[in-house]
């Protein structure tokens, strides 16, 4: 199989709940690019990548959105595809002749959902296509305000879903919800501003003053005393523990005895992980940045151990350097502020602040993958020495799966 670049953007619900994401396909083994989101082999190679691990186990509950044009949309190959887990988005340059319309109703009456690509001038051919549409994509920041009323309009004549995408900000974003779009998409809700001199909210203090002690190996004592502040997070961990996966032959009801069950290493991305789902009740991003650091954290120790097999220790500091990439975002303070919070070692403060570093280039490759930049992609994999663009995809996948699992456990234990 070619070698193949993934990259996997969060799309999310007006409560700004993680619902789905865009799934973007690359061949690329050089700097020069061959874009094949738009072409009928893409069918090939997405049922190439997943077919080792199932598409349903990269995307959990959530579907992928998924770029068709006209050979694509034709291709025998896309009804492979599971229809329980895929969108297939149309792309403008589609030309809907009766054919391809032809096409979208068998689709459609197969139970695939279909979306399509930035719906503005909806002209007769498209409105013949609207009742077999399932979700509506639009840059709203690329229309005029008239023209979006007017498509907006014809849209809700149809129970079509709308999909904004390049939510860059907040005003845009609350734009967006006073005209009744369901689905948002865009890097304010992956880099939102950073607020400077934001005082850290108690309970996530509590969260990183745990973080501190485990990282410090305190007594467990020491531990137990600042769960007991938060009962919630006490409750959170004896249920985690006496899960029925855990295999416990009876009831744990000590913090203590908990701890000592969980181990450091589990109790210390347990308490990382629970950062980004303790956030206020109403959703805000915490869901999609839980996801993307979950994802960051374990592909960067996947990355440290094919870099250095035999340093545990490393390994574990590239899981930390992951996670922790994202809670400036969520915290809405300043990296340095947390680091020094945190007083972790200067390798990590290097690659958290500065993005220098073993770690911090390495955090920075996995950057640029997220957003699907194969040019920058490439020369950094290739300043690494160690790895391949298909390892690097291979390391990927395993860490969707992973965060997958996590995120979906978390949300069961609430």
């Amino acid at each position: 199989m070619k070698e193949v670049f993934l990259g996997r953007l969060p799309i999310l619900d007006c409560h700004q709940n993680l619902v789905a994401f865009e799934l973007l396909f690359r061949f690329g083994n050089n700097a020069n690019v061959s874009v094949i989101d738009n072409s009928a082999a893409s069918a090939n190679v997405i049922i190439d990548t997943y077919g080792q691990l199932g598409i349903e186990n990269v995307l959990g509950k959530r579907r992928g959105f998924i770029k068709v044009d006209t050979e694509l949309l034709m291709c025998d190959a896309i009804c492979l595809l599971p229809k329980r887990h895929v969108v297939l988005e149309i792309l403008r340059s589609v030309e809907l002749t009766n054919e391809i319309i032809r096409r979208c109703i068998e689709l459609h009456g197969k139970g695939y959902q279909l979306a399509l690509s930035n719906a503005v001038k909806l002209t007769d051919e498209y409105e013949r296509l609207l009742p077999y549409i399932n979700i509506a994509r639009i840059n709203v920041n690329a229309i005029d305000k008239l023209i979006l009323i007017e498509t907006l309009r014809k849209l809700k004549r149809w129970p079509i879903l709308l999909l904004a995408e390049k939510v860059e900000n907040r005003q845009t974003a609350n734009y967006c919800a006073s005209l009744n779009f369901q689905m948002l998409q865009g890097f304010y809700f992956s880099e939102p501003e950073i607020i400077t001199g934001k005082r850290i909210d108690p309970s996530k203090l509590s969260l990183l003053k745990l973080l501190l002690l485990i990282a410090k190996e305190s007594e467990a004592s020491e531990i137990e005393k600042e769960l007991q502040f938060q009962p919630g997070l006490s409750y959170n961990l004896l249920k985690m523990v006496n899960s029925a996966g855990s295999g416990i032959p009876q009831s744990i009801n000590s913090i203590n005895r908990a701890i000592m069950i969980l181990g450091r290493k589990q109790l210390h991305r347990w308490v990382q992980l629970l950062l980004y789902t303790a956030t206020q009740k109403g959703g805000s991003k915490s869901d999609a940045l839980m996801q993307t650091a979950a994802i960051r954290g374990k592909l960067l120790e996947f990355i440290a151990t094919a870099d250095r097999p035999h340093d545990k220790n490393h390994q574990d500091r590239a899981f930390t350097v992951g996670i922790l990439s994202l809670l400036d975002t969520l915290l809405g303070i300043e990296m340095s502020q947390i680091v020094e919070t945190l007083s972790i070692q200067q390798d990590m403060r290097q690659a958290l602040i500065e993005r220098k570093g073993i770690l911090g280039k390495q955090l920075r490759l996995i950057e640029a993958n997220e957003k699907g930049e194969i040019r920058k992609v490439i020369p950094m994999l290739a300043e690494q020495g160690f790895l391949k663009m298909s390892e690097l995809t291979n390391m990927e996948l395993e860490a969707y799966v992973w965060a997958s699992r996590i995120s979906d456990s978390l949300n069961d234990s609430h």
